[in-house]
């Protein structure tokens, strides 16, 4: 958007990285915890578990370390579009509308940023690796192929609908 002749500086968010420390953290305790298994193999379900739990949270950690290493934003939003780091870019004229989402899980919940998008299947086309193999299971869930975790932001998921309204003043809100 241009004010006064000159246009919006972008938004720059980046990576929480005290929270994401936290989360590898945590995937480093239970993979600590699915080698114990592994060692203790009282059972072939606890093996088993103890299989699961090192090969899910050791991709996990993998990923988060990348994510701590790589020094990029986490999201920039300007004038033409969003540029988020897992998901790609997209242009506003790409995007129907924007909403807050919550998936909970048993006591806690995850808060998304969903783009609800003209043509899903267009971005599934062009969407990194890692979105297409999710997307069949956020579609069971209700949602589309394109949701940011806010949980890696520095910010609550509201500011990030502010900035996004203000570099598009004509963006779409769903509640």
């Amino acid at each position: 958007m241009i004010r006064n002749g000159v246009p919006l500086p972008p938004t720059v968010y980046p990576l929480a990285k005290r929270r994401v420390w936290a989360m590898l953290a945590g995937s480093l305790v239970f993979v600590a915890l699915g080698i114990v298994f592994l060692v203790a193999h009282s059972t072939v379900k606890v093996t088993l578990a103890g299989a699961l739990a090192v090969t899910f949270f050791g991709f996990c950690s993998v990923i988060i370390i990348q994510r701590l290493l790589r020094d990029r934003p986490e999201l920039v939003l300007d004038d033409a579009g969003v540029d988020h780091v897992r998901l790609g870019r997209f242009g506003w004229d790409e995007i129907v509308a924007v909403r807050i989402r919550e998936q909970r899980v048993r006591n806690t919940s995850q808060w998304f940023i969903e783009l609800v998008l003209h043509d899903p299947d267009a971005y599934l086309a062009r969407a990194p690796k890692l979105v297409r193999s999710t997307a069949s299971m956020n579609a069971r869930l209700g949602f589309g192929p394109a949701n940011m975790a806010t949980s890696t932001l520095p910010v609550p998921p509201e500011a990030v609908l502010d900035a996004m309204r203000r570099h598009c003043p004509g963006l779409a809100v769903q509640h």
